[in-house]
C-alpha cells in the first residue's frame, strides 16, 4: 500500500517541483517539500534512482529510520528524450531498483507472484498490443526503410559508464565476450552490432573499437539512428548485456542471450551467461510482463494529465508511431509565414523540417517539398505535400490566425481541387471500410451533430426558422477568391450567381443566405455584387452559428462549401453547383457531377475517410498527434472557454489583418 506522506530531499528539488508527480504516484500519496528535520507524519523519503538525489534520499531515510522509495523512468517512457520530453511512466521501488541485481527489488517480488487467469490474459493482450503499436522505451526515431541483412543476429552495445552495466553484474569485458559468442554461435549469419549514434559521432564512448568491428568478418556496424523495433523484429536472436532491448526482444518472441543480469534475466526466459540470484526462480513471460508493465510501473495520460493504465499509453504511443510513419524523414517547407511555421513543425513532428520563402536552386528533385494548398511547384520536385486546414479546425477563423486542431497533408493533390485526384478522393474511391471503422465514424458524426460542431465554431446570434415556411433552404457564402471555387466550381463561381440559381430552382421556398465569416469579420473581401444578396433571398443572416442553422433548415445549396458536408452529417438534402469532395458519391444532388467518381458510398464511409483516415490532428494539451475523438473533446472545451465577443487584442488583430489585405 502506498504511503500517505513522502518527503523529497533538497537534492531532488526538481522531482518535488514536478506538477505531474502526484498524478504519476497515484491517489493517497502526499508529497512534502524538503525539511531540515523529520516530519512527524512521514512514511518514506523518495529520490531518483541511484543518482545524487537517490543517494540523498537514502541517507535521509536511514537518518530518520523510514523507508527509501526510489523512482526511475518506466519501460515505456516517452516519445522523445530528456527534459524536453519528461517521462510518461515511472517505476517505484521500495526495496532497491530493477536494474540492480546485487540486491532484491520490488520488481523481483512482483515477477515471482502467481497470476490469476484474468491477469494472465491481460499480460498476453499487452504483449500483442506492444507489438501492434511498434513501441519502445523512446519513440522519436523513424524506422529503417531499407532491406535487412538476412539472416542476422543483433548485438546491442551500451555507452561506457552506464550504471545498469555494473549494477547488472557486468563490466566492459562482458561486451567482448558477447560479440565473440554471437560470431561463434551463428556462423551462417551476419552479426549486426547496434551502437549508440553518439558513440559513432565521437560524442560518447562505447565498448567496441571502431577499427576492430570494421575488420571483423561477418560484422555489420549499424550506426543509423533508427527506431529499434524493426531491428528486433527481423533478428534471429538478440545478444545483450543489460539493455532494455532484451526485454523488448522477449515481447517480440525472440531468443535473447544475456551477458549481464538485467531484470528480465534469470527467470528461465533468456539464455544467461551469469548464474541467476537464488531469489530468481523460473517464471513465465506473462508474469514478467504483468509485473513490469502493470504492477511496477505508473503511467500518466499525456492528454489529460491524469493517472492511466498501460493500455491507454500504448494506444497513444502507437498513434504517434503511425502518424509519424506517414511522413517523409526530411521535408522542405516553402512559402509558410512566420506564424504558420511552428504549426508546420507540429504537424510534421518526427520529420526534419527546413523552411524557405521561395523556391530556389537548393530545392531540387531530391527533396520532399511541402506547400500550402495549390501553390505552384517547379517540375523537378519529385514529391509534393500539399497542406490545408482540416474539417474539424478550431474555435475561430483561420484568417484570424487561430491555430488549427487539424490539417490535411496530401501527396496526390488537395481535396478541394476537382481537376485532379487527391488522397481523399483515392480513399473514397478505393478504401476498405471495416465494420469497426464504420461504427467509429457513425459515433463521431453523431457527436458532431449532437454538440452542434462545425469547422470554425463561430457565431452567437440566435436564429429561428420562420413559422410559416414549409421548406427552408440555406445558401452558405464563400470567399470568392478561394482556391476551392477556382479549382472546384467550373460553372458557378460567384455567391450572387449561386443565389440566383437557388431562387430560380426553389421559387416557393424560404431562402436564407449566410455570408462567409471571414467576410463578416472584415478579413476577406465581399464577393462581386454580394451586397445585393437580399434581392435574391428572403433573409441574410450574419452571425448565427452554422451548427444552429443546419439544425433548422431543410436543404443546403453550395458551390463547394464545407457546410454541404456538415449538412450531410445532419441528414439534410444537399445540392452542389460545384464539385466538392463529398459530391459524386450518391449522397448529394449534383448539378455538375464529377466524372471520376463512380463508387456509391454510405454516409459512414464518407465520414470515415474524411474525418478519420485523411486528416492529422494535433492536441492543444499535449502538442502531439491525437485522435479525432480527442480533438472533439478539446474543441468542446475550447468553445466553452471562449468569450462570446472577441477581446480587444483579437479585434485589433482583425483590423490590422483587414487593412493589410486591402
Amino acid at each position: 500500500m502506498a504511503p500517505a506522506s513522502l518527503a523529497v530531499p533538497w537534492a531532488s528539488i526538481g522531482l518535488w517541483s514536478r506538477p505531474d508527480l502526484k498524478a504519476l504516484l497515484g491517489d493517497g500519496w502526499r508529497v512534502q517539500r524538503p525539511f531540515a528535520s523529520c516530519p512527524p507524519d512521514l512514511d518514506a523519503v523518495v529520490g531518483w534512482g541511484y543518482k545524487r538525489s537517490g543517494r540523498a534520499a537514502l541517507r535521509l531515510a536511514e537518518k530518520w529510520n523510514v523507508p527509501c522509495w526510489r523512482l526511475e523512468d518506466g519501460f515505456l517512457r516517452s516519445v522523445g528524450l530528456g527534459r524536453d520530453d519528461p517521462p510518461l511512466s515511472v517505476v517505484v521501488d521500495d526495496l532497491g531498483m530493477y536494474y540492480d541485481a546485487s540486491r532484491p527489488s520490488r520488481l523481483e517480488t512482483l515477477i515471482a507472484a502467481t497470476l490469476s487467469p484474468e491477469e494472465h490474459t491481460r499480460a498476453s493482450a499487452l504483449i500483442a498490443q506492444w507489438r501492434a503499436a511498434r513501441v519502445s522505451k523512446y519513440n522519436h526515431r523513424p524506422e529503417h526503410a531499407g532491406p535487412w541483412p538476412e539472416p542476422y543476429v543483433l548485438v546491442i552495445d551500451q555507452t561506457l559508464g552506464d550504471a545498469a552495466i555494473t549494477h547488472g553484474l557486468a563490466d566492459r569485458h562482458s561486451f567482448q565476450r558477447m560479440l565473440e559468442a554471437a560470431l561463434a554461435e551463428h556462423p551462417d549469419a551476419t552479426v549486426v552490432v547496434k551502437i549508440h549514434p553518439d558513440v559513432w559521432a565521437g560524442r560518447r564512448k562505447g565498448h567496441f573499437a571502431r577499427d576492430q568491428l570494421q575488420a571483423t568478418p561477418r560484422v555489420r556496424v549499424w550506426t543509423e539512428d533508427v527506431h529499434p523495433v524493426g531491428l528486433i523484429e527481423h533478428a534471429r536472436c538478440l545478444y545483450v548485456v543489460t539493455s532494455q532491448v532484451g526485454f523488448e526482444g522477449l515481447l517480440w518472441g525472440r531468443a535473447v542471450r544475456c551477458f549481464g543480469m538485467p531484470f528480465y534475466a534469470g527467470w528461465g526466459l533468456t539464455r544467461d551467461e551469469l548464474p541467476a540470484p537464488q531469489r530468481r526462480q523460473p517464471a513465465g513471460l506473462e508474469q514478467l510482463v504483468h509485473a513490469a508493465l502493470v504492477r511496477y510501473s505508473r503511467y500518466l495520460d499525456p492528454e489529460t494529465g491524469a493517472r492511466c493504465e498501460p493500455e491507454r499509453l500504448l494506444d497513444w504511443m502507437g498513434l504517434q508511431r503511425r502518424a509519424r510513419a506517414r511522413l517523409p524523414r526530411v521535408i522542405h517547407a516553402v512559402g509558410f509565414s512566420a506564424w504558420k511555421r511552428p504549426i508546420v513543425r507540429s504537424f510534421f513532428q518526427g520529420s526534419e523540417v527546413s523552411f524557405s520563402d521561395e523556391f530556389g536552386a537548393d530545392n531540387s528533385a531530391r527533396q520532399t517539398v511541402a506547400v500550402w494548398g495549390r501553390r505552384e511547384v517547379p517540375g523537378d520536385v519529385s514529391t509534393v505535400l500539399r497542406v490545408e486546414d482540416g474539417f474539424i479546425r478550431s474555435v475561430g477563423l483561420g484568417a484570424d490566425l487561430v491555430r488549427p486542431l487539424s490539417w490535411v497533408i496530401d501527396g496526390r493533390g488537395i481535396y478541394y481541387d476537382a481537376t485532379a485526384p487527391s488522397d481523399l478522393e483515392h480513399l473514397l474511391q478505393h478504401a476498405e471500410f471495416d465494420q469497426a471503422l464504420l461504427e467509429r465514424a457513425s459515433r463521431l458524426a453523431g457527436r458532431i451533430v449532437d454538440k452542434a460542431l462545425t469547422k470554425y465554431n463561430v457565431g452567437t446570434t440566435g436564429w429561428r426558422r420562420p413559422a410559416g415556411a414549409t421548406t427552408v433552404v440555406l445558401v452558405p457564402g464563400q470567399v470568392e477568391s478561394d482556391a476551392s471555387i477556382q479549382f472546384g466550381s467550373a460553372a458557378v463561381k460567384r455567391n450572387i450567381d449561386l443565389l440566383r440559381a437557388v431562387r430560380e430552382s426553389r421559387p416557393g421556398c424560404w431562402v436564407v443566405y449566410k455570408p462567409h465569416p471571414d467576410v463578416v469579420a472584415g478579413l476577406r473581401s465581399q464577393g462581386e455584387s454580394e451586397a445585393g444578396a437580399l434581392h435574391h433571398c428572403d433573409e441574410v443572416i450574419i452571425d448565427a452559428s452554422m451548427g444552429e442553422l443546419l439544425a433548422q433548415v431543410d436543404e443546403v445549396h453550395v458551390m463547394t462549401s464545407l457546410a454541404g458536408f456538415e449538412a450531410l452529417l445532419r441528414g439534410k438534402t444537399v445540392v452542389t453547383y460545384g464539385q466538392p469532395f463529398y459530391a459524386g458519391w450518391g449522397l448529394t444532388t449534383d448539378m455538375f457531377p464529377p466524372p471520376r467518381r463512380h463508387r456509391k458510398l454510405t454516409l459512414p464511409m464518407l465520414v470515415a475517410a474524411t474525418l478519420v483516415l485523411y486528416p492529422s490532428y494535433v492536441s492543444r494539451s499535449s502538442g502531439r498527434f491525437c485522435t479525432p475523438e480527442r480533438a472533439l473533446d478539446e474543441l468542446l472545451a475550447w468553445r466553452d472557454s471562449v468569450p462570446a465577443r472577441p477581446g480587444w487584442a483579437r479585434r485589433a488583430l482583425r483590423l490590422l489583418l483587414g487593412l493589410r489585405r486591402r
